[in-house]
């Protein structure tokens, strides 16, 4: 991470149909329309980040896919959100580093943001023996049936020389 960014907070209106005002409708509409005024409203908050500036490291093959892909996408590219696109396209490079941190120093900005440098990067194994260890639930078992494992993550923040140490 280089520039976690500014929270945005979107709020959501979930409307749902209960199984007692409309028993197996042809489509939603026609549960709409059977059910009346006889529907649930609910209203959600999701958190999102704004104004963010990622870089991230990858080895191992088949890079030259990945790169063409991020070049080219198929489908718009979003972080969390369809109405979150990003500011700036990807700008996928190969560069010759001994670890994910002397990679990550290496990712290329839009002109447009300031110059950054890598404040926290989140890796699969251990960068440094004080790395926190954090977990994530998202390593896809059975994705049709949304269910997903846990993973552990270490969260490295580099030392700028100017810190010291």
């Amino acid at each position: 991470m280089i520039d976690d960014g500014v929270p945005l907070r979107d709020y959501h209106t979930v409307e749902t149909i209960p199984t007692a005002a409309a028993k197996r409708p042809d489509s939603r509409p026609s549960a709409m329309l059977t059910a009346g005024h006889a529907t649930n409203t609910t209203i959600t908050l999701r958190d999102y980040r704004v104004g963010v500036a990622y870089a991230v490291a990858l080895w191992g093959a088949p890079l030259d896919g990945l790169a063409e892909a991020l070049a080219r996408p198929v489908f718009s590219l979003y972080l969390g959100r369809k109405s979150c696109p990003l500011s700036a396209p990807p700008d996928p490079h190969r560069v010759e580093a001994t670890g994910p941190v002397m990679a990550l120093t290496q990712a290329r900005l839009p002109p447009f943001r300031p110059p950054g440098r890598i404040r926290l990067v989140a890796s699969d194994e251990r960068i440094a023996a004080d790395d926190a260890e954090d977990s994530r639930n998202d390593m896809a078992i059975d994705r049709s049936k949304w269910h997903f494992a846990t993973r552990a993550v270490y969260m490295h923040r580099p030392v700028r020389e100017e810190d010291g140490a």
